[in-house]
């Protein structure tokens, strides 16, 4: 009775063991999985998985921006397969409904709950001077962001360590390329083809860190060219009545009113309502044609207008709109959709390069890529369907090289839905042209 008394013990034990072992393995198991998770590994299967964070306005008044953005990066993506070496690409679209207070919040989820290993894309300059922060927090590398603000720019020069994880703008500060239209201008007048009956501008643009920064350079270059700027106006994010502005510019009697908004519906409305109201000035509207299907919205409200924006211009690049209009069922923006495309593939470029160097793609070794390759110079990409060469240089960054060889706007002006190109005179299509009422 005794021995068996003693088996029983001893069966309790081992079974007490067994179940110990068992839950130990199990955490085990979990805490593998959790760290597999981080540095972009799924264990099921043995496949490995590389997490992208996409920001991107996929809700709210630009939301047709994050349309193109989602249509061209999946484009890209689909060439390779989804698949970088043996890890299979997986995005999280990270919406931030044009706010940069909702953005930072779903940045900042998609990495503590969503786990992605890698950050890309942005279109809104205000909601990239807020990701900067959540980037450095967490040290997450993040590729492209559209936000071309100068803000971007003065964080970045205050503590280069800290901000060295927001790698790189795909859209330059608006300085460096506003500067055209005042080329475009100056050039017109003293070849005889305008002579405005004054040197009045006035700056209008969305009150937000893009509206701004943009207002605010062409402002001083116009002034520094001679003009005299009368007015500079701010309005809201999606604001769609413009009458009050526009009966104000008439009647501070303005040759030119320059200035940008970063959603259709107010670009469109200003457009129309110029010359609702009767507005006799040459009107420069910076991002007109950011999305493809812009001409919808104004009709010939749009004709004379100038604008900085790339086109189509080569075949490679009529393919790539035709066939994302044949998939999706509009049309993209050269600036927006097209540009997202080249800088889609430049990322597909540093993910390889990234795999190839460092052997593995994790968080850090995509930093140490960002640092190491894309920040030098070493790491450029020139099979693009817009610019020449995405190139950024210790000096630049975090802007890429701005030049003709590399990345450039021309300044186009538009007749029935389409651009002409005005300036430079290497590209040139034609020259300014002036509306009857304004001659």
């Amino acid at each position: 009775m005794k021995g068996i008394t003693s088996f029983i013990k001893a069966r309790k034990i081992m079974v007490a063991f067994l179940v110990l072992m068992a839950i130990s393995l199990l955490v085990v198991g979990c805490g593998q999985q959790q760290q597999g998770e981080n540095e972009g590994t799924a264990p099921e299967g043995g496949e490995k998985v590389v997490k992208v964070g996409v920001i991107g306005p996929f809700t709210g008044p630009a939301s047709r921006v994050g349309e193109e953005f989602k249509g061209a990066i999946q484009m890209a993506f689909d060439q390779i397969g989804n698949k970088v070496g043996d890890y299979k690409v997986e995005f999280v679209w990270v919406d931030d409904e044009s706010d940069a207070e909702k953005g930072a919040r779903a940045y900042e989820q998609a990495i503590v709950k969503d786990k992605i290993t890698v950050g890309f894309m942005d279109w809104h300059s205000w909601v990239s001077v807020s990701c900067m922060d959540v980037a450095a927090k967490y040290k997450m590398p993040h590729f492209f962001s559209f936000g071309a603000t100068e803000v971007v720019n003065q964080k970045y020069e205050q503590d280069p360590e800290k901000y060295k994880y927001w790698v790189g703008k795909a859209w330059p500060t608006p300085s460096l390329l506003s500067i055209a239209y005042v080329d475009t201008v100056t050039e017109a007048v003293e070849k005889g083809l305008w002579t405005p009956k004054n040197k009045n501008v006035a700056v209008y643009g969305v009150d937000n860190d893009w509206g701004r920064s943009f207002g605010e350079a062409v402002a001083k270059q116009f002034t520094d060219a001679g003009w005299n700027v009368v007015t500079k106006e701010w309005v809201g994010l999606g604001e769609t009545e413009f009458y009050p502005l526009l009966t104000k510019l008439k009647k501070s009697d303005v040759s030119l009113a320059v200035g940008s908004m970063s959603d259709p519906p107010s670009v469109s409305a200003f457009i129309k309502q110029t010359r609702e109201v009767g507005l006799k000035s040459l009107i420069i509207s910076d991002g007109l044609g950011w999305v493809g299907e812009w001409y919808g919205l104004t009709g010939d409200a749009s004709d004379y207008v100038l604008d900085q924006i790339p086109q189509w211009t080569t075949d490679k690049a009529k393919k790539f709109r035709d066939d994302f209009k044949a998939k999706y069922g509009f049309e993209p923006g050269a600036s927006s959709g097209g540009l997202c495309y080249d800088w889609a593939n430049y990322f597909i470029k540093v993910m390889q390069t990234t795999l190839d160097t460092y052997g593995d793609l994790t968080t850090e070794s995509f930093a140490k890529c960002a640092e190491e390759q894309v920040m030098t110079g070493k790491l450029t990409y020139t099979d693009g369907i817009i610019m020449k060469e995405y190139k950024y240089t210790p000096e630049t960054f975090p802007d890429p090289v701005v030049d003709q060889e590399h990345y450039i706007f021309p300044v186009i002006q538009y007749f029935d839905g389409q651009g002409k190109i005005i300036w430079p005179d290497a590209w040139k299509e034609g020259d300014l042209a002036i509306p009857d009422n304004l001659k």
